[in-house]
């Protein structure tokens, strides 16, 4: 089960974020597999940190894909940040592309 921000639960649907990473990295430089290869790793980790309980909160599943996206396009990683995260303004967006700078010393 995943558990939403508002407390909902629901059944853990894998094609959520298949859609979630597609739409992040459309007209990116990343190839089909590679795109297969991050789903399955967050679908595989998912379900080893949902094991114990049947349960994982839809923020630790959001923090995973962002974890696999910013190893493999930036910019990608940065699209889906702003969805997940619900940038509001431009001020959000420089603060997230500052810390991915600092972190990766682009």
């Amino acid at each position: 089960m995943a558990i939403k921000r508002d407390g909902r639960r629901e059944p853990f649907d894998r094609s959520k974020i298949e859609r979630g990473v597609q739409r992040a990295l459309e007209k990116r430089p990343v190839s089909q597999m590679s795109i297969e290869s991050l789903i399955n790793e967050v679908e595989d980790s998912a379900g080893i940190r949902g094991k114990i309980n049947h349960e994982i909160s839809t923020a630790v599943i959001g923090g995973l894909v962002l974890e696999k996206l910013k190893s493999i396009d930036k910019i990608a990683y940065i699209r889906f940040a702003s969805v997940y995260r619900h940038f509001e303004d431009i001020d959000e967006f420089i603060r997230e592309i500052q810390q991915l700078e600092a972190v990766s010393g682009c």
